[in-house]
């Protein structure tokens, strides 16, 4: 189970809370609590994490969908992942091939 799908089933349970059986709740709790526990955060250069927050700021994001759109654009851009969006022949481009 992904993290997003534990996340909305949490909320679902909390949303209806009275008839979830304890059982159920506490293998809940349990999981989350693995998580929780399990999760690292990122370290990073007091210089970095200074010009991060600083544009994260300006950009009006936080500096966690900061990070996820750098390291994103930057996998599309190295190859690792493909690109979001594709040409086709009937699409506008400008510049040169």
């Amino acid at each position: 189970m992904s993290r997003h799908q534990f996340v909305n089933e949490l909320e679902s349970t909390a949303d209806r809370i009275a008839d979830v059986p304890r059982a159920d709740l506490q293998l809940m709790l349990r999981r989350a609590a693995l998580m929780l526990r399990n999760v690292t955060g990122l370290v990073l250069d007091p210089s970095v994490e200074e010009s991060l927050s600083g544009l994260a700021a300006e950009m009006g994001h936080s500096k966690a969908e900061l990070v996820r759109t750098i390291v994103g654009d930057w996998l599309v851009a190295n190859a690792y992942l493909p690109v979001p969006y594709a040409l086709d022949e009937e699409s506008a481009a400008d510049g040169n091939a």
